[in-house]
């Protein structure tokens, strides 16, 4: 059967399964991604008469099309043209930009990490304050009643920190999992490892409302790759402020990892902007509701302003603390 989307039909067919004396009925579609094909299929049910299976497949149809429609909100990390005025913005932030890499001393990275460490992992929950997350990376002095994860999850950010102001490499997945495994070496048994077969990932608010789903696992590998292919093939065409905008949302929006997406992709972040001569970026835990808004506007619309925006401002807020 041909159904009509959009601007263009896709396909579905009643598939027919003997079992024993009986037959199942299922509804198929399959599609192709890259070298991969996906199938989705609803089990209908067992010797259906023709008015039972008509209501089962439409049914059907809509639980497909809500699966087609999840495969499609992850999609080509940029697959449209910036405008001019998106362009020109980008430029201008970066131009604007109160502090020089070329001009951090160890001192600053030093503070940099610190309060990078303290705010990427309070974002996801850490206990740590910013005191105590100093008097670690600093004087090694552990506090009292806090537990081991969070303390060797502060150790990791901060290598990774170091990891990544050594490495020349710009953007592949072995990276992405190398800086999951600094991270997380000592407080998850998966560090380093991409989500495997059956592994999904879905958040939720303190409401327990749906804010994201990241992609499909099936999806994970092409979407790393398609990824990477990305920024090699634009890391000329466009300012180092979008491309790491770019690379950090929608690797969020892949979500390949079962947990530890966020830090990793924070880390990530401020690679590329390293590596296109920009400064590191802190995301302040203040800001954590406005962080979560601009990843939500860009999956939902691909508007990349939010986050351009919140970058401006936290640039300024570092300046007053790195001075």
């Amino acid at each position: 059967m041909f159904i009509y989307v959009g601007t263009h039909y896709i396909i579905m067919h009643v598939e027919k399964r003997k079992a024993g004396k009986k037959v199942k009925y299922y509804l198929g579609h399959s599609f192709r991604e890259g070298p991969k094909v996906h199938k989705l299929r609803k089990f209908l049910g067992i010797d259906l008469n023709k008015t039972l299976l008509d209501e089962r497949v439409d049914k059907a149809k809509e639980l497909i099309l809500e699966e087609i429609e999840k495969y499609r909100i992850i999609k080509d990390p940029l697959d449209f043209e910036l405008s001019e005025k998106d362009f020109l913005f980008a430029k201008k932030i970066e131009k604007e930009i109160p502090l020089k890499i070329s001009h951090l001393s160890e001192k600053q990275w030093a503070r940099f990490s610190e309060l990078f460490t303290y705010n990427t992992n309070a974002i996801e929950g850490s206990e740590l304050n910013s005191k105590e997350v100093k008097e670690i990376l600093e004087e090694d002095k552990w506090p009292e009643e806090k537990s081991k994860q969070d303390i060797s999850e502060a150790y990791g950010v901060s290598e990774a920190v170091r990891y990544i102001r050594g490495t020349k490499e710009e953007l592949s997945i072995d990276l992405m999992k190398k800086i999951h495994q600094i991270i997380f070496k000592n407080s998850k048994s998966f560090a380093g490892q991409l989500r495997k077969a059956g592994e999904e990932v879905v958040v939720k608010n303190r409401l327990g409302e749906i804010v994201h789903e990241g992609a499909p696992q099936s999806r994970v590998l092409y979407l790393l790759n398609e990824l990477t292919e990305w920024y090699q093939g634009n890391k000329k065409k466009y300012p180092g402020l979008i491309l790491a905008a770019v690379v950090h949302n929608q690797f969020e929006n892949i979500h390949p990892f079962r947990d530890g997406n966020g830090r990793v992709g924070r880390i990530l972040l401020n690679n590329i902007l390293i590596k296109n001569g920009l400064p590191p970026i802190n995301i302040d835990l203040r800001n954590r509701a406005e962080y979560y808004a601009s990843l939500q506007s860009y999956q939902q619309k691909h508007d990349l302003k939010p986050t351009l925006d919140l970058f401006a401002k936290e640039y300024k807020a570092l300046k007053r603390i790195l001075g």
